[in-house]
């Protein structure tokens, strides 16, 4: 199989599972917020926390790589407009990311002292905001970078 191929093909995987992986972990964690069940948003939090372990950190691991050697392959400039636009957007992906990380801990160890009482507290819904304010524009930043990947509307040499 052509080298090329393969860093596409693992490339875009990539990108699929972290893409994949941040709305399903958005989604169901939202749901279990608005459940108000503290039981569920436990267990909810928890997965989560696994799930950004066992698939998104690889893969973001995988697209600087396979990014890395795909830019050597098809030789692209690393001055170009368009690696400074996916840069700068990966870089803030991940400054969005790593708080959200912090920030789920935080959620699951508060889900796990309200579960005798069964109510959420107050510093959990606002931990929740600043939660879902860092995952909006993360997200939108990833779709960004999926059009600049498509459209390439920045010279790369």
């Amino acid at each position: 199989m052509d080298s090329y191929l393969l860093l596409k093909l693992l490339h875009i995987l990539g990108a699929v599972i972290v893409t994949g992986t941040g709305a399903g972990i958005a989604f169901f964690m939202f749901m279990a917020n608005r459940s108000n069940n503290a039981q569920a948003i436990h267990i909810t939090a928890k997965h989560v926390i696994l799930g950004d372990w066992l698939f998104t950190a690889p893969a973001v691991i995988t697209q600087l790589i396979t990014g890395a050697l795909l830019m050597r392959e098809l030789n692209y400039s690393i001055h170009s407009e368009w690696f400074y636009s996916v840069a700068a957007l990966f870089v803030f992906i991940g400054l969005c990311w790593l708080p959200v990380l912090r920030i789920q801990y935080r959620l699951h160890a508060l889900a796990t002292d309200s579960i005798d009482e069964n109510e959420v507290t107050p510093e959990f819904k606002r931990l929740m905001r600043i939660w879902t304010l860092l995952g909006i524009p993360a997200f939108t930043a990833i779709i960004v970078i999926f059009w600049l990947m498509v459209f390439k509307p920045f010279p790369v040499i």
